[in-house]
């Protein structure tokens, strides 16, 4: 059975680790460490937004991660994990911890519950600063669906230990803040991700561009297109997708947009690089007529978040963390069949006004609740009491205003 902490083996000495960071402003730093830096993956986009963002409000801001290796960033090493999607695992934990030493935060905060996040603990025990841990994956859950439910309850059992050791314990769904406190996490608090609604927003859509990329598919113009964007793995259901989109026959298609060791299948699916770049990804959200998302472990769903910032309708699963971000405007399935999916996405394309257009406008209301402008000054409070520096906390952003001002009840499709 494996295990699911790893040693440390690494004793190799301070002197060796690369210099830190050089120092951006005077304001607080914050270090955020993390084992998932897949090009596809969710967190990679939230820490680049964390980055930005926090920079404009007065913070310092490092990310450590395999791989890492711009600007304000630290490569900590590590080797990659077979069918994974391009993540690695962690060895070297004691250099880890070094790196971390090194580059003096203020606070650190770990975002993934392995080796990393023992470093993290190791290293801000010797820095005498504060130790945050953010839960973007439901670990039990993963177990459980991978290993069985034995599995699943040993899973519970380490991340109660784990995160007994932090200062702060984050999720990002009032479900699964709700999940770790009865496990036995009491300190657990809700604190939901953010979207760029002046980058993921309904002007983003381009019919010129939708049509010619229907035309480089090989598919007829009048092809509803329905899109997913993230990691193609086992939890996220893409074959029910498929498989529910091939349902509804010719004049579909399932762009899914990402990489991993479970890409959907199916000859009305359409396979799409990772799309690195959020203006570009943005475009193609909003180019498209629905988002749709299967997966019943998501702890938030970032990729529905963005669809929903640019208008597009969203059909989610209606449990964990999608379900509970998409209620009341989104279709949420309860099912984990294809007939059933294909239903609903069929009433969701088949009516572009009334009920679907409806639930888009509410949607983009909700995304302009989780713009970055908003969720960031609240993660810059929590980490300023945890620091106690929150009487010198940086200036307060400006209300949200710009592009997105305009745009709430706005949608057109």
């Amino acid at each position: 059975m494996p295990k699911l902490a790893v040693l440390d083996t690494d004793s190799s000495p301070l002197s060796s680790v690369p210099p830190s960071v050089p120092p951006q402003m005077d304001g607080p730093h914050l270090l955020d460490a993390t084992l998932f830096w897949g090009a596809a993956g969710g967190v990679r986009r939230v820490l680049g937004a964390k980055h930005q963002g926090l920079n404009r409000l007065g913070w310092r801001h490092t990310v450590m991660a395999p791989g890492a290796k711009g600007r304000g960033q630290i490569d900590c090493g590590g080797v990659t994990l077979p069918f994974s999607g391009g993540y690695r695992l962690l060895l070297r934990k004691g250099h880890a911890a070094r790196l971390i030493e090194r580059a003096r935060p203020d606070i650190v905060e770990a975002a993934d519950p392995y080796t990393l996040a023992w470093a993290v603990l190791r290293a801000t025990a010797r820095l005498g600063v504060p130790a945050v841990a953010f839960c973007h994956s439901n670990l039990p859950a993963v177990a459980e669906r991978m290993f069985g439910e034995g599995m699943g309850a040993r899973a519970r059992d380490y991340l109660v230990r784990l995160y007994s050791h932090f200062d702060m314990v984050l999720a990002p769904s009032r479900g699964l803040t709700a999940a770790l406190q009865s496990w036995g996490v009491h300190h657990a608090a809700h604190q939901p991700l953010g979207v760029d609604c002046d980058v993921f927003n309904p002007d983003a859509a381009e019919p010129a561009w939708r049509h010619g990329l229907v035309k480089r598919l090989g598919l007829d113009p009048r092809t509803q297109l329905v899109v997913y964007s993230g990691r193609f793995a086992p939890e996220k259901d893409l074959q029910l997708l498929a498989d529910a989109v091939g349902r509804l026959g010719p004049g579909h298609a399932l762009l899914a947009v990402g990489s991993g060791p479970c890409p959907p299948q199916g000859r009305h699916v359409r396979l799409l690089p990772t799309e690195t770049d959020s203006r570009r990804l943005a475009r193609l959200l909003a180019s498209c007529d629905a988002y749709a998302h299967a997966g019943e472990q998501e702890t938030f769903g970032l990729g529905a978040l963005e669809a929903m910032a640019c208008g597009t309708p969203v059909v989610t699963a209606a449990t964990g963390g999608l379900g509970e971000l998409v209620e009341g405007v989104g279709t949420r399935v309860d099912s984990d069949g294809p007939a059933e999916w294909a239903e609903a996405l069929q009433a969701c394309l088949g009516n572009q006004g009334g009920e679907p257009r409806r639930q888009a406008e509410l949607a983009l209301q909700r995304a302009l609740q989780h713009d970055w402008r908003v969720i960031l000054p609240q993660l810059s409070r929590r980490y300023l009491r945890l620091t106690g520096r929150l009487t010198h906390a940086p200036h307060a952003p400006a209300p949200v205003a710009g592009p997105i001002a305009g745009l709430t009840g706005s949608v057109a499709r």
